[in-house]
């Protein structure tokens, strides 16, 4: 919300000839308190050796390690050996892919009903990841995930973590408007200004490439067609809410500000600072046609080495549009050297690349130029 309001400011500062902010609200897990983590007495760092999956209650004490027999597979063994007193509240510790496999079983390990273990450790590769999109509930145990560098035969596991769940938390998308000759149609750019806030009081996601990366893009386009006044109505829409499960943008789609009928194409940026040469992108049926011009203004311009067009998909704020029929395009430079660092604590100004910035800048200014 910080951002929002920042943002808001921004949009006015560049010159776009409306702002305002759409309310909107959602349940959502947090952790904002007590974050400690310890296996056998060592001390572990939240966001780097470890974190939370997003609907984790929290809990408290030390416990016992249960570690899964990956090689000798035997989930009634392992359920049976919970019920004994050496494993009373136990932790399971188990690599995450191989968990991936046995699905119902661990989604029964996950339930207070399905077992007596205290919670689940997944281990998994660095850099750790930390996701929001199913944070609208508490499950009934903690899942934790770790480094690779957790210990394969510890005992014990002391933990004082703490979570704040949230019932109809306001937020805000920002909506800014630049006008055009014509006001029948228009334009719209996207891009999600949320991110993933605090993993405890200390550690805090950034979120440089995803998404303050699109963010300022937008904000820069506004300024653009404040000072080149476009042939149609541009709108520009900051969206909260997009790691919280497209929240923010399924609302729009729901409650816009002109009739989704009237958008010419939009265009999504999401993680567009980076430095692969080839740009990642999705399109939606209805915006077909357009991509094709894409493609073409690419083969002139030589802004990227090619288009690398990737299934549609529910994965950034375009999505909710494309269901109803919306001309879009996604926008994303992944793949990059900064790619590694999104969500997690790394993805900083420190570590944040801009190369892709200014051809993606350039192919959606000559885009509307011609189409």
């Amino acid at each position: 919300n910080k951002a929002g309001v920042y943002l808001e400011k921004e949009f006015r500062k560049a010159g776009a000839d409306e702002v305002q902010c759409q309310p909107f609200k959602i349940d959502i897990n947090t952790f904002p308190g007590k974050m400690a983590m310890s296996v056998d007495g060592k001390k572990l760092m939240p966001g780097i050796d470890f974190n939370l999956r997003e609907f984790s209650p929290g809990v408290k004490g030390e416990y016992p390690l249960y570690y899964i027999d990956t090689l000798n597979y035997d989930s009634k063994r392992i359920f049976a050996d919970l019920e004994k007193p050496e494993y009373k509240d136990a932790f399971v510790v188990c690599d995450f892919w191989f968990s991936y496999k046995h699905g119902a079983d661990f989604k029964r390990l996950q339930s207070k009903d399905g077992s007596k273990n205290r919670g689940i450790i997944y281990t998994w590769r660095e850099p750790l990841k930390f996701y929001k999109a199913y944070g609208e509930k508490v499950s009934d145990k903690p899942v934790i995930w770790v480094s690779s560098s957790f210990p394969k035969d510890a005992k014990s596991v002391g933990v004082d973590i703490e979570n704040k769940f949230l019932k109809g938390y306001e937020c805000f998308n920002v909506i800014a408007k630049v006008e055009g000759e014509r006001h029948d149609e228009c334009y719209v750019f996207t891009a999600h200004y949320d991110h993933l806030g605090n993993l405890g009081k200390k550690t805090f996601y950034a979120g440089a490439h995803d998404n303050a990366s699109g963010t300022a893009a937008i904000v820069t386009l506004a300024a653009y067609y404040a000072k080149h006044r476009p042939k149609y109505d541009i709108y520009f829409i900051a969206f909260s809410g997009e790691d919280a499960n497209l929240r923010g943008s399924e609302w729009y789609a729901e409650h816009p500000v002109v009739p989704l009928k009237q958008i010419r194409y939009l265009f999504n940026l999401d993680m567009i600072g980076d430095n692969n040469p080839v740009q990642y992108c999705e399109v939606s049926d209805p915006g077909e046609h357009g991509y094709q011009l894409f493609e073409k203004i690419n083969a002139e311009k030589n802004y990227f080495k090619s288009l690398n067009r990737g299934k549609l998909a529910g994965n950034s704020d375009h999505y909710p549009f494309a269901q109803r029929g919306v001309p879009c395009i996604f926008l994303e430079n992944e793949g990059g050297d900064a790619f590694q660092y999104y969500h997690t604590t790394l993805d900083t100004w420190e570590n944040a690349i801009f190369d892709s910035y200014e051809p993606t800048f350039k192919l959606v200014r000559d885009f509307i130029e011609r189409y």
